[in-house]
C-alpha cells in the first residue's frame, strides 16, 4: 500500500508543557490531530478546574486562528482531591482526572500516596461517568522496574476494578503483554493507549551501544516479546479497546543529556507517520483508522472528527533538533528517516 486515508486522528495521551516550552510544540499537534487529552503534570500541577481552564485558554491562545485543534482538559489527582472536585469538574467539562503514583514519572511528586483512600472520589467519578487516566506502574524501590506494570495491575488495577465495578480506567502507554492481556480481558470500560516508541522499539533501543537518553521515557522501554504482543493487540480480535496516546513528552536537550536524564520521549512531530510505520511493519494498515481516530473517541464518548488526512509511503528525514525556549528539543528518530508522509 502506498497511501492511505484516514479519519483525522486524536492523541488521547499529550504533554505540552507550558509558557515558551508550550508554544515550541502545540503547533506539531495541531498540524495532524483534531483533538488531544492534555496531560496536567506540570509545576505547579493543574488540580482544580480553575487551572485546567486557564490552562486550555494558554493552548488556544497559540493555535492559528484557523486551527480546529481542540485541547480536552484533564486533572490531576491528589491525596486531596474530593468528590465535590469531581462534580465541579464534569460541570466544567473535564474529560478525565489522571492518577500518577507518587514518584512514579515527571512532576508526579504531588502524586497519590495510597489510591484506596480515595474510594469516595472514584465513586463520584463512576458517577458522572468520567474515567481515571491511569500510570500504571508500582513505585516500590524494590521493584524491578521492568516488572513495575505488571505488579500495578495485581496488586492496584485488579482490586481496584473489583471495588468500583462502573468505573471506567484508561490504562495510560501500556508496554508488556501482560498489560496487553488484562485489557484484551477486561470489560469494555477499560481501554488502553500505546505510544509510538513502545511499538516500534525495544530496550535494545535504549541501551546497545551506549545509553541513548532520548529513547529513556516511563514506564521504560521493555523485552521485544512485549513490543511484538503491543503489535498483536493493536491488530487483533480486541483491538477496539487500544487507542492513540503518544506521550509525547518534550524536555530541553540539557535535561535529557545529563547526569541524571529525565524521562520523556518527543514524538509529536511526526506522530501519525511513526504509528503508520509501525502498523505497516505487521501489514495493519487497514486497522491504522481504528486504532488513531474511532477507537478514543468512542471510548470518551465523543463525534469521530469530519475530515481526513493522508499519508504516503515516502521517506522523510527528521531533523537533528527543533527550537526549544532558550535550548533545543531532541525529536525522535532525529536526523534518521521515516518510511511514512503526510500528504
Amino acid at each position: 500500500m502506498k497511501s492511505i486515508t484516514i479519519i483525522r486522528p486524536d492523541d488521547m495521551h499529550l504533554h505540552v508543557r507550558d509558557n515558551e516550552a508550550l508554544k515550541c510544540v502545540v503547533p506539531f499537534s495541531a498540524r495532524q490531530m483534531g483533538r488531544a487529552v492534555i496531560m496536567p503534570n506540570l509545576k505547579p500541577p493543574i488540580v482544580n478546574v480553575e487551572a485546567a481552564l486557564s490552562y486550555k485558554q494558554k493552548i488556544m491562545d497559540v493555535l492559528d486562528k484557523n486551527s480546529s485543534f481542540t485541547p480536552l482538559m484533564t486533572l490531576y489527582l491528589t491525596d486531596k482531591t474530593t468528590p465535590d472536585m469531581v462534580y465541579q469538574a464534569a460541570d466544567a467539562k473535564i474529560v478525565a482526572f489522571k492518577l500518577y503514583p507518587a514518584g512514579a514519572t515527571t512532576n508526579s511528586d504531588d502524586g497519590v500516596t495510597d489510591l484506596f483512600k480515595l474510594i469516595p472520589v472514584l465513586q463520584a467519578m463512576s458517577e458522572v461517568n468520567m474515567p481515571l487516566l491511569v500510570h500504571g506502574e508500582v513505585t516500590d524501590s524494590n521493584v524491578d522496574i521492568f516488572e513495575r506494570e505488571a505488579i500495578f495491575i495485581e496488586r492496584i488495577l485488579k482490586p481496584l476494578l473489583d471495588k468500583l465495578p462502573n468505573l471506567r480506567v484508561v490504562f495510560e502507554h501500556i508496554t508488556t503483554a501482560d498489560a496487553a492481556q488484562f485489557v484484551i480481558q477486561a470489560e469494555d470500560r477499560v481501554g488502553a493507549t500505546i505510544t509510538p516508541q513502545h511499538l516500534l522499539m525495544n530496550r535494545n533501543h535504549l541501551l546497545v551501544g551506549g545509553i541513548n537518553p532520548h529513547h529513556y521515557c516511563l514506564p521504560i522501554l521493555k523485552h521485544e516479546k512485549h513490543r511484538l504482543a503491543l503489535l498483536e493487540a493493536v491488530s487483533g480480535n480486541n483491538s477496539h479497546r487500544f487507542f492513540l496516546g503518544t506521550d509525547s513528552a518534550p524536555h530541553p536537550r540539557s535535561k535529557k543529556e545529563c547526569s541524571c536524564g529525565c524521562a520523556g520521549a518527543f514524538s509529536a512531530h511526526a506522530a501519525i507517520e511513526l504509528y503508520a510505520e509501525a502498523f505497516d511493519s505487521i501489514g495493519a494498515l487497514d486497522k491504522l483508522e481504528a486504532f488513531a481516530s474511532r477507537n478514543g473517541a468512542r471510548f470518551y464518548s465523543l463525534p469521530e472528527n469530519t475530515d481526513t488526512i493522508t499519508l504516503i509511503k515516502k521517506e522523510q528525514i527528521i531533523p537533528e533538533s527543533y527550537p526549544f525556549g532558550q535550548d533545543k528539543l531532541i525529536p525522535l528518530r532525529a536526523n534518521q528517516t521515516i518510511s511514512w508522509s503526510i500528504e
